[in-house]
């Protein structure tokens, strides 16, 4: 059995399909890990959440921030964005069911064995994986709760930037969801910036890329990032967004090897 994690689809389902046949996937046999962000900006957002949800326990997902802003979308809490192309997932007949499996995504994965851990946006070095692991939970017993529409409206904005373990409501919850899936650049006592989208000289004056910072012995992956296009330097942290959706490629990576596969957008 070979486990395969695979960077931001968003949408793009004719890459998805060509790296799975490069990599000869075989859902009997294998594991896919999806480091988030399934859906918007590319053109076939509701193909590529019926294929995962049609594989069953052969994929996990995460939650990215274009995955959590569907959900709102669905449940009323947000509005459409100008560069949204997620109506033909919401005016899906199979929606709701769609939505309802999204909504039991994750938004941090650890592997039984703890050796391996995945989110969207990477893990803060103020946590350790089992600590992020843990704080998920917590929101994700919200959003697949009664509460969800009230968590949905309240995860929009920037403050609190840092983490206090004191933070409580949604105030506590939308810090958690930042750092799992807007975190770029950080500074010194792990204070998010969030003006900052492209490569690493972009860093705002005192800032830096939080896996930088990172000393974890737990091998993480993540996506978010396009810009840096898979490319960092640490032994224990993998990049997979490799940018796909704006004319990059779609990578996946074979966690038994760290072998990395990757085809074009355009065929």
């Amino acid at each position: 059995m070979t486990t395969y994690a695979i960077g931001d689809i968003q949408g793009c389902y004719e890459p998805l399909q060509r790296l799975l046949e490069l990599i000869r996937f075989d859902p009997q046999h294998d594991q896919l890990w999806l480091a988030g962000d399934l859906v918007n900006r590319g053109p076939q957002s509701l193909e590529v959440l019926r294929w995962a949800r049609s594989l069953g326990d052969s994929v996990v997902a995460v939650l990215g921030n274009h995955d959590l802003h569907l959900l709102a979308r669905y449940y009323g809490s947000s509005r459409k964005s100008k560069s949204d192309t997620l109506d033909s997932v919401l005016n899906a007949p199979d929606c709701d069911e769609l939505m309802h499996w999204l909504r039991y995504c994750p938004l941090v994965h650890l592997s039984d064995d703890q050796q391996w851990c995945m989110s969207h946006a990477g893990i803060p070095p103020i946590w350790s994986a089992t600590q992020a692991r843990a704080l998920a939970a917590e929101v994700e017993q919200i959003l697949q709760g009664d509460q969800s529409q009230d968590l949905l409206r309240e995860l929009y904005g920037n403050a609190p930037d840092i983490w206090d373990e004191q933070l409580t409501g949604p105030e506590r919850w939308r810090t958690i969801v930042n750092y799992l899936t807007r975190m770029r650049f950080i500074d010194t006592h792990c204070r998010l910036d969030f003006s900052a989208k492209e490569g690493l000289d972009s860093a705002p004056k005192g800032f830096m890329p939080w896996f930088e910072a990172s000393n974890t012995q737990t091998r993480l992956i993540f996506g978010h990032w396009a810009a840096l296009n898979g490319n960092i330097h640490h032994n224990h942290i993998e990049a997979l967004d490799t940018g796909c959706v704006w004319g990059g490629q779609l990578t996946a990576m074979s966690l038994n090897n760290r072998q990395r596969y990757a085809v074009p957008a355009s065929a």
